[in-house]
């Protein structure tokens, strides 16, 4: 059967399983109000990510220059853990140009970020099943109960979590980053191939995937540095000096809430950037290999 053909490390049958919900699940289907074709979508195909369970890598997310103590081990999730799964999925052209200008979010940008969202915790669920249908067990873990994370000030009653905000017990990002999938840019996003405008899910199983290689060695490596976020930041939560600010970012995203509620986002610092889409390269041009 398929998965068991994936057991013996065909990552170009994971993809193909993947690509085909990606291209039939409705979840994906931007609403007809916003949309400016028929049947377009939230996201592209997405780039995968295999880390081992055991990584090294996963013990130094608990140091508080990373995530913290909070930060949940891949066998505190699921005993006898050995691989994980991450997966990033890319805006599409039309999700990542609308929110290209201005200095409030698109429509379909709003959109894309919390209907998107659904499709994003669809496709865990999804991949996470068929691994389950052939006798493995697996674990999303930001959709399992267990998962917490903090943001503006309040904080669950945990010695763990003591005087953290804006952390959670799980990191997409910096799983991502330890499954090869990219590394970190000013905005504290992920800069993949494909770029940093798009979404993240990832899959805890006791079924092995030989692991990708990491093709970088330093945390920021593929940023440029270029300030194109900063400039773009409505919330002026973003600087070459220090980074970001999540304090500021979050009153913005709350006041976009108050606006546009039910939905909320911005995303400003992933569309029209060097980095939204592809990786750039050093003169802040778009790397195209």
């Amino acid at each position: 059967m398929f998965l068991w053909q994936v057991m013996r490390m065909d990552a170009v049958l994971l993809r193909q399983r993947t690509d085909d919900f990606v291209f039939t699940s409705r979840s994906n289907r931007i609403p007809d109000e916003c949309a400016c074709e028929d049947g377009q979508r939230f996201f592209d195909s997405p780039l995968i990510g295999i880390g081992a369970a055991d990584d090294e890598l996963f013990a130094a997310f608990r140091v508080p220059e990373a995530v913290g103590a909070q930060f949940m081990m891949p066998e505190e999730w699921l005993p006898g853990a050995r691989s994980v799964i991450s997966l990033f999925f890319p805006f599409t052209e039309a999700v990542r140009e609308s929110n290209s200008g201005g200095t409030v979010p698109s429509k379909l940008w709003l959109y894309g970020r919390i209907e998107g969202q659904q499709f994003i915790a669809e496709a865990g669920r999804y991949l996470a099943g068929l691994l389950r249908k052939e006798n493995y067990k697996a674990v999303v873990p930001c959709q399992d109960e267990r998962f917490r994370s903090v943001s503006g000030g309040t904080l669950p009653l945990s010695d763990a979590w003591h005087g953290k905000n804006f952390t959670s017990s799980w990191s997409e990002r910096h799983v991502a980053f330890l499954c090869g999938l990219g590394t970190f840019g000013l905005s504290r996003g992920i800069i993949t191939e494909k770029g940093m405008a798009g979404r993240l899910v990832s899959i805890v199983t006791d079924a092995y995937f030989k692991p990708d290689v990491r093709k970088y060695k330093e945390i920021y490596e593929y940023c440029i540095l270029c300030g194109a976020c900063a400039g773009r930041c409505p919330a002026g939560a973003i600087s070459k000096g220090s980074g970001k600010d999540h304090v500021k970012c979050a009153q913005y995203l709350d006041r976009m809430e108050q606006r546009f509620s039910p939905r909320y986002g911005c995303g400003k610092c992933q569309a029209g950037v060097p980095c939204s889409f592809k990786r750039p390269d050093s003169n802040g041009s778009v790397n195209r290999k």
